[in-house]
């Protein structure tokens, strides 16, 4: 049951990346792709550390990719507002 879970888990981060990479076409704004990208890093590590399993002691390197997505995700929302900000000025 918790491997069906993760793997609906690991699908909605692909789906998500999916989404915002629609947007991204239409728009063509860094914002939409970089999350776009958060959320496929997303889903590489569900995908992974469920395929290793807890057991593995190779399992916590698998976080990496989830700390390097939410750094995206952070950085593209600065990078925004930064953007927006100079563009006002």
């Amino acid at each position: 049951m918790i491997e069906f879970l993760a793997g609906a888990v690991a699908l909605a981060y692909a789906i998500s990346g999916v989404y915002f990479l629609r947007f991204w076409r239409k728009t063509r704004d860094r914002l939409f792709l970089s999350f776009a990208f958060a959320f496929w890093l997303l889903a590489a590590n569900q995908t992974i550390v469920s395929l290793l399993g807890a057991t593995d002691e190779r399992s916590g390197y698998a976080y990496i990719l989830r700390v390097l997505g939410f750094l995206l995700i952070l950085l593209a929302i600065v990078d925004k507002n930064i953007f927006t900000w100079r563009r006002r000025k």
